[in-house]
């Protein structure tokens, strides 16, 4: 298929991390690797583009450009990654509509709260059109697809599950005896957790795993944190770890995606608390690697995690919550070893991205119709 490709929240390339610039990416490359010839329409990223009037200048622009390619060599389809109210796909929605080419939306969101406040109404409507614009929205988050199902019909809506390489992402046996000969841990647990140490609720979460190791720590119990990423906040962090653990809280850095799996492999518990996560390709990876994961019941981990089975989620309404998940964890070898080699299975069974992009692409050759 000849495909032309947008990412407008967080284009290709981007220098700052995150799940959505991982999968995007993740699903241009593998549509290449199939042979497909994918077009990168644009780097042009629409974050909060109705209220950048200069953007909007430079979006119109760009469209009648990209208007005048599309009739001169007509693609099969468009394919956006991620539209919803903060980047609404304003581009591929007008160019396909000037010049028809089945339009494909991947990771589209409706959210009906955003249409009550001043800031987020505009975006909310014209991503509310740019959804109707296209003949069918994938999304890998099941709470999407139920709202998503308000505004089109059922048919045009279609769920594929997130995914991690797990032939990257699996234990290394030999990375973990590195890294804990490296922290002078080799038999004591291993608390990793991993996050952009931006402000707001990574933070937050940062700062609650923190004071849950503290409380720990004072109730006897004997272990050691790992805390990968780096940020503005990083300052805070270390010494808020320095007051609550002294020397038992470590801080390797930001660490590249390709070298995380040997950091999940030295560890024995994944927490972070994942407030507002939208999905958190962490839990992911981290469960790809055999380890559990503890973490809030609400938001991006309730889809990847099963509770009792590949972690424990807890109560984000009760302070202590992440404290009292990690203890039996802390206190019990065997525990984590059967909650991790199940997190293992599961991810293989459910979350391999090379089998979900297969079948995504599949159903978008299908709904495309499109036989090459």
């Amino acid at each position: 298929m000849r495909i032309y490709y947008y990412m407008p929240f967080k284009p290709l390339g981007h220098p700052n991390p995150s799940g959505d610039l991982i999968i995007g990416s993740g699903l241009f490359a593998y549509l290449r690797r199939c042979g497909h010839q994918v077009t990168l329409a644009i780097r042009l990223r629409a974050r909060w583009l109705y209220w950048k009037p200069w953007l909007w200048l430079r979006l119109l622009a760009e469209a009648a450009r990209i208007v005048r390619q599309l009739r001169r060599a007509p693609p099969d389809i468009w394919l956006t990654y991620h539209s919803y109210y903060k980047a609404p796909d304003a581009l591929g929605a007008l160019c396909t509509l000037f010049c028809p080419t089945p339009y494909f939306i991947f990771q589209g969101v409706y959210s009906t709260k955003r249409r009550r406040h001043w800031k987020t109404r505009p975006g909310f409507l014209i991503n509310r059109w740019v959804l109707s614009r296209a003949a069918a929205v994938f999304t890998n988050k099941r709470r999407d697809e139920i709202n998503l199902r308000r505004v089109l019909a059922p048919d045009r809506v279609h769920y594929i599950a997130p995914g991690v390489d797990t032939a990257r992402f699996r234990h290394d046996a030999d990375a973990r005896q590195q890294l804990r000969r490296a922290w002078s841990c080799q038999d004591l647990p291993v608390i990793l957790t991993v996050a952009m140490f931006r402000p707001g609720v990574k933070t937050e979460g940062l700062q609650q795993t923190i004071l849950a190791c503290q409380a720990l720590r004072r109730k006897g119990r004997v272990f050691r944190l790992v805390v990968c990423g780096e940020g503005a906040s990083g300052p805070h962090l270390r010494a808020l770890a320095r007051r609550c653990l002294g020397d038992g809280a470590l801080f390797p850095g930001k660490i590249p995606r390709e070298e995380m799996y040997r950091y999940y492999s030295a560890a024995d518990i994944f927490v972070f608390p994942g407030i507002h996560e939208g999905l958190g390709m962490v839990y992911l990876e981290a469960q790809a690697c055999g380890l559990p994961v503890v973490a809030f019941d609400r938001w991006g981990a309730s889809e990847l995690v099963r509770d009792g089975h590949t972690g424990l989620l807890c109560s984000a309404a009760r302070p202590q919550a992440i404290q009292e998940a990690l203890e039996p964890l802390i206190q019990d070898d065997g525990l984590r070893r059967r909650l991790g080699a199940a997190a293992r299975r599961h991810v293989c069974a459910h979350h391999d991205q090379d089998r979900n992009h297969r079948y995504f692409e599949r159903l978008l050759r299908t709904t495309a119709g499109c036989k090459s």
